[in-house]
């Protein structure tokens, strides 16, 4: 996998304010959403959710700085143990045997996961297997089922239930490493990183998006297509309404919660001389006063 500090074009010594700014310019411009026909854009997207997904993370960000865990955070195997390996296989006649480089490599990545060591040639329960998967927002929210390789080459189908946090972690059981003789096999523990989306935020089991309203939108009410993370809906926007006015989409939500959606009042970004002319002569019905109640600095 790339470089995660690559990926969003950033330098290791950068801020946690640069990474967060690098990242929401990357998601905004490839979102599917605004790249509609382009699959590219989609994967591109992914690839930036989990490199913040690891960055923003402190804890993440500093073992993978170290080398602890690698871009796509799995662990890595510690420093000098491919060094010892070698060591090891020169020791013995003939080379190293399978099972021993087993051992090896089970010491490296299983054992510190609480899993089993098996002692001589007795029965006894295999490692379990500690893994990282990062899933987007939308499907953490709906449920999915997501393929995770392993470092062996393997594969795991992964099923994410709807509503998951981030950091929840999955025991597969029996997916872990081997047991021995004829003990069963350890558990696959996989923490689930749910990436952050430019647009939604949550709060418990409901959903806030920012939706932009021009000012003929906030004053006159229409109706306008809003994303969810089970699709796109219409929502009318009634008359009168002003930047922090909450509507709220009923069942939009993670299981049970609702959608809402906080209403931000934009201006052209150009010179508009008609409007302009306009305000400079009118005067509201109900003169009110916007910073009632702000203490000045």
């Amino acid at each position: 996998m790339q470089d995660p500090y690559e990926i969003l074009g950033v330098a290791r010594g950068d801020s946690e304010e640069t990474i967060r700014k690098a990242y929401r310019k990357l998601a905004k411009r490839l979102h599917p959403d605004l790249n509609p026909g382009r699959p590219e854009a989609g994967e591109r997207f992914k690839t930036v959710n989990a490199a913040y997904d690891l960055l923003s993370d402190p804890a993440k960000r500093a073992r993978f700085d170290r080398g602890e865990i690698d871009a796509a955070g799995n662990e890595a195997a510690p420093r000098g143990f491919y060094h010892d390996a070698r060591e090891h296989a020169d020791a013995a006649s003939g080379g190293i045997h399978p099972e021993d480089l087993e051992d090896l490599f089970g010491h490296a990545f299983g054992e510190r996961f609480g899993g089993f060591a098996g002692g001589g040639g007795g029965r006894a329960r295999g490692r379990d297997m500690q893994y990282t998967l990062s899933v987007s927002f939308v499907d953490a929210a709906n449920g999915a089922v997501k393929r995770l390789t392993l470092p062996d080459g393997r594969t795991l189908d992964v099923t994410i239930p709807a509503g998951l946090h981030d950091g929840h972690v999955l025991r597969l059981k029996g997916q872990g490493r081997p047991g021995r003789g004829g003990g069963p096999a350890g558990d696959a523990l996989v923490e689930v990183s749910v990436a952050p989306h430019p647009l939604f935020r949550r709060e418990g089991d409901d959903v806030v998006v920012d939706l932009p309203v021009t000012l003929q939108e906030a004053v006159l009410g229409t109706t306008v297509q809003v994303p969810t993370v089970k699709g796109p809906v219409r929502l009318s926007i009634p008359p009168a309404s002003g930047t922090g006015t909450r509507l709220r989409l009923k069942g939009r939500g993670i299981g049970g919660g609702h959608q809402f959606v906080d209403l931000k009042v934009v201006v052209p970004p150009g010179a508009e001389p008609a409007l302009a002319d306009f305000l400079r002569r009118w005067k509201p019905a109900q003169p009110f006063d916007p910073r009632a109640g702000v203490e000045a600095l």
